[in-house]
């Protein structure tokens, strides 16, 4: 009687213990919770960034128009120069004595042409008197114009020689800063040789930046406006990474566009009246840009990149999560633009990304607040910026 009631009891007892086995391989696990928020849009102004190279408005190499010796020098390298300003003399002693020959060459031919006009004068008075022979006549008129051409030969080579004469001394042909003297006292230039000095104008200078085609129409439209000037639609910053106190403006659109790169450059000017800008600097330009409408703008700590691709979570109908990819506009702040990919209504989770799976359900808590479960939800910290 004992084993036949031991049996049964045993049997009911295990029979217990697999079913709770059992419940608790099918329990669900306990959502996982996150920070998440509804898309909405918000104003997207922000700025495109264009690296730049300061240049001058007006850029003259001074090159020599005679040859000779230099005897002169009257500026400090690298300083403002005024228009008209005396920078170099040429010696000037061989085109001061052929300017004095040319002068007594001319006075040779007027002393000339007075006695052939004497003499014309002369004969054609006896002409009409019967007096004398036509060809003495046409002989003398001829001599006559022979010598004022020879008086005009003598003009003119005086003009060329003081031309050459003037020359020797070089003077600035605009206001700027002169650079540093590429030849000394005594050196011996000629045209065509290398340039004295450069002068470039300072204020207003400047950047120079290469765009893409497609932004041709945009920086048209920037050149046309005349508020432009007073407002920071462009705003040039330095290579110490501070920003250049005044707002530039388109002052040029290029002729044509680069059939290699497909770009164009735009030359920006800015006022630069403590000559903090040289040309050559290296900077980079932003230019405000504005979409004129609303877009979707997200935190860039809810996005999430693999292999050059941006993906956001979503969560969707019992809380479940869904992974989206979205293709991304400009960051601006702290947020970034979302072009396409999302909805505006749409819920996506901002902290805890990186312990949410495909499928997973979560526990939705609103930002600012803390986060319930292990290690909490912190900012992701892996992302990359976003590309503009």
């Amino acid at each position: 009687m004992i084993k036949r009631f031991l049996i049964p009891v045993i049997a009911v007892f295990l029979t217990a213990c697999g079913g709770n086995k059992n419940n608790q391989q099918q329990a669900p696990p306990p959502p996982t919770a996150v920070t998440a928020l509804s898309v909405s849009k918000g104003n997207a102004t922000y700025y495109d960034e264009f690296p730049a190279t300061v240049t001058a408005l007006v850029l003259v190499d001074i090159q020599p128009q005679v040859a000779g010796n230099i005897t002169g020098i009257f500026f400090q390298d690298g300083q403002p120069v005024r228009k008209g300003q005396k920078l170099y003399t040429i010696d000037p002693q061989q085109y001061r004595a052929g300017y004095d020959q040319a002068v007594a060459n001319l006075n040779v031919q007027k002393a000339n042409m007075n006695r052939a006009q004497k003499d014309a004068d002369r004969y054609n008075t006896l002409a009409q008197q019967d007096a004398v022979a036509k060809q003495l006549v046409d002989n003398a008129n001829a001599t006559l114009e022979a010598a004022k051409m020879q008086v005009e030969a003598a003009q003119a080579s005086i003009q060329q020689v003081a031309t050459n004469l003037k020359y020797t001394t070089i003077f600035a042909p605009l206001d700027g800063t002169i650079g540093i003297s590429q030849v000394r006292l005594g050196a011996a230039v000629a045209p065509g040789s290398t340039p004295l000095n450069t002068i470039s104008s300072d204020n207003p200078i400047a950047a120079d930046v290469q765009v893409d085609e497609s932004e041709i129409s945009r920086f048209l439209q920037l050149q046309n406006q005349k508020s432009v000037a007073r407002d920071s639609t462009f705003i040039l910053m330095l290579p110490d990474g501070s920003r250049y106190p005044y707002p530039g403006s388109v002052r040029i659109v290029d002729r044509a566009v680069d059939p290699q790169t497909g770009t164009i450059r735009i030359r920006i000017a800015f006022p630069n009246p403590k000559k903090q800008l040289k040309a050559g600097l290296s900077a980079n330009v932003r230019v405000k840009n504005s979409t004129g409408k609303p877009q979707l703008l997200i935190p860039y700590q809810a996005v999430t990149e693999q292999m050059s691709e941006y993906f956001v979570w979503v969560v969707g109908d019992s809380s479940k999560v869904t992974q989206k990819k979205v293709t991304l506009g400009p960051r601006i702040n702290d947020k970034v633009v979302v072009r396409n990919g999302l909805n505006e209504g749409e819920t996506i989770v901002t902290e805890g990304t990186q312990k949410v799976r495909e499928g997973a359900v979560v526990k939705v808590t609103s930002p600012g607040q803390t986060t319930a479960g292990p290690g909490g939800a912190k900012p992701e910290s892996s992302s990359k910026q976003a590309a503009k």
